[in-house]
This record gives C-alpha cells, structure tokens and sequence, in this order.
C-alpha cells in the first residue's frame, strides 16, 4: 500500500472528528484499494450498494520525478467528482497531493490532521442530501444522530443538528 503510515494517520483524525459528530462506530465501513488510482472505482461500488450515507476517499500522492503525480492527481480528482455527481452520493476527496513528504506530514499529523475535516464534511454533507432530497425519515438510520435528537427552543421550534 502507497504511503500506508500517513494514510493511516489521516484516516485516524477522520474517526476522531465522525466520533465527535456521534456516528455510531457500527455505522463506519472500511476498507483499502491498492492506491488512490483505484479510489474512484471503489467509491462507485459503495455508492452504487444504497448502503452509505457518504464516502471519505482518502490518499496520499507525492510528486516525484516525472508526469506521473499530474496524471493521477487528475484522473482520481475527475473520478471521485463523476462518482459523486452520477450517484449523488457525497463523495469526499480526502487525498492529499504534496509535493514533498514533509508537507504530507504537516497536514496528516497533529491539530493540522485533514482527515478531521473530511470526517465533518462527509456528515455535513449526508445531511444536507438527506434534506435535500425529501429524505428525512432516513436520518435516523444514518448513524450520526436522529429526529429525537433534534432540541426544542424556546418558541416550540425545533433547531436542526449538524453543520448548518
């Protein structure tokens, strides 16, 4: 597997942030591709199952010496948007493209974690397909909250959860 130590890192800082917005660790499904090449392909599989809410794509490229770096970068970044958008499922590209390997260290490690961010973003974005869409009633089974969570203020109005 291609960078699997800060991958591992990233995907860390992922959970860590869908823990905080109360997704149910049964409700998380992992798995690995050999590398970000083969992400838009497995990200269409799972969107295509109906089985999740969203996907985290996450990555790491390093450019070396030669056009490779742009040619991947490119068709995964293509990919992971044509899946997304065919599928309207929320496809998050968490693949970090650095030129060196300690710009990918400043941004899978420590407070400057990335993965946090897509952990929140994939959320923010289930819920913002769940509204859009008239998919309401199917929040409950998303694994990150349900309709009861939803507090009542003062003047009998309920206030959403989630990022908005």
């Amino acid at each position: 597997r291609w960078n699997d130590e800060h991958v591992n890192n990233l995907v860390s800082g992922i959970k860590k942030s869908l823990e905080e917005c109360k997704v149910e660790e049964d409700n998380i499904f992992e798995t690995e591709v050999p590398g970000s090449f083969e992400l838009p392909l497995a990200a269409r599989y799972l969107a295509l199952s109906g089985t999740v809410d969203a996907i985290i794509c996450c990555g790491v490229l390093i450019k070396g010496e030669t056009l490779h770096f742009e040619y991947i970068c490119s068709a995964v970044s293509d990919g992971l948007m044509t899946v997304g958008l065919q599928t309207a499922t929320p496809v998050i590209f968490g693949v970090l493209t650095c030129l060196n390997e300690e710009q990918v260290i400043s941004r899978s490690t420590g407070t400057s974690n990335h993965g946090e961010d897509w952990g929140k973003t994939a959320v923010e974005m289930a819920l913002l397909r769940t509204e859009a869409l008239g998919m309401k009633d199917k929040m409950g089974s998303m694994g990150f909250g349900n309709s009861s969570d939803d507090k009542e203020s003062g003047d009998g109005k309920k206030e959403k959860f989630g990022f908005f």
